[in-house]
């Protein structure tokens, strides 16, 4: 590509506008089709539950008060980085995606997208993450940003074709955002950023395994090592959900423990998570995808309402 008419040379974010321009010319889609496209990559449901675990962390690192200018760069900061990292996994895993009936569609498969171009776009948004995390936020909460993408695209994501722990061994850069909020609001690692940590970590367990036994036929298509999988009897997927989220109850109230949140938070939580738990209890006793799907649900609906105990804990 030629340099503007000044000398200058593109900026990263000037070329990603330009080449989506040219691809939607080329394929006859409208510039909107295409950029929606990339905001698919960018995996948003899984980037809001993310960047809704760092505020989290975020409040209980605030008990005192928020600090409206460092909580905003914070959520901005972990956004990108998660679309960041949601875009390269899209790419590291677009050919087994192809094999999937789930995955087939997504915009790198089935060919609406430019491998490359979504690659340079993630690393684009990791390092825009970083950069406005380091200077704007703090140091430790920028590194914890890095290394959650590291571990998530060079760890977890080559390990779940090679073992059945992939999701166990998971759980560490999907709760380090939690952490990384904490960091934000305090600038170091405490016991209530290692809790929240706690909370994110074990959450996820269950949550994951019951979307793997829905789609554990489309995972063996696709050569994953997923516990349903390769367990497919489903006793050691339900064991682990009902245990994990056994474990969620106390872990839950950790944050009350530290002083990092106050009682409505601590009454509020327990229920929220013998609810969760009931979910996982009544899966093992009918493992169908019928019942994973309600474990789903209750795990996507556990997140919002951990964050809006923390808020009405906060404000009261």
């Amino acid at each position: 590509m030629e340099s503007p008419p000044d000398g200058s040379s593109d900026s990263p974010v000037a070329v990603t506008a330009a080449h989506s321009t040219t691809d939607a010319q080329a394929s006859g889609r409208t510039l909107g089709a295409v950029l929606w496209d990339y905001l698919i990559l960018a995996k948003p449901e899984i980037s809001s539950v993310v960047t809704l675990s760092a505020f989290a962390g975020f409040l209980i690192g605030s008990p005192t008060g928020l600090d409206g200018g460092t909580l905003l760069w914070t959520m901005l900061g972990t956004a990108l980085c998660a679309g960041g990292v949601g875009t390269l996994n899209h790419v590291l895993e677009r050919r087994y995606d192809a094999q999937m009936k789930r995955t087939a569609q997504r915009p790198l498969p089935a060919g609406r997208a430019d491998p490359k171009m979504a690659r340079r776009v993630g690393i684009l948004l990791v390092c825009l993450a970083v950069g406005l995390l380091c200077p704007l936020v703090n140091v430790l909460t920028a590194v914890l940003a890095a290394l959650t993408a590291v571990l998530y695209l060079f760890v977890y994501t080559p390990l779940k074709r090679t073992t059945k722990w992939n999701t166990l061994v998971g759980t560490v850069p999907g709760a380090l955002p939690a952490l990384g909020g904490y960091t934000a609001a305090t600038g170091h690692l405490g016991a209530g950023g290692w809790a929240t940590f706690g909370i994110l970590a074990t959450w996820q367990m269950p949550h994951f395994l019951s979307l793997a036994w829905m789609y554990r036929k489309d995972y063996a298509r696709g050569d994953y090592a997923m516990l349903p999988v390769v367990e497919p009897d489903g006793n050691s997927t339900a064991a682990q959900m009902i245990g994990f989220a056994a474990l969620l109850v106390p872990v839950s109230v950790l944050p009350v423990l530290t002083e990092a949140a106050g009682w409505i938070y601590g009454v509020g939580v327990v229920p929220l998570g013998l609810w969760f738990l009931w979910t996982t209890i009544v899966f093992h006793g009918e493992r169908t995808g019928q019942k994973a799907k309600r474990v789903l649900k209750a795990s996507v609906l556990y997140i919002p309402g951990l964050v809006a105990l923390l808020l009405v804990d906060w404000f009261l």
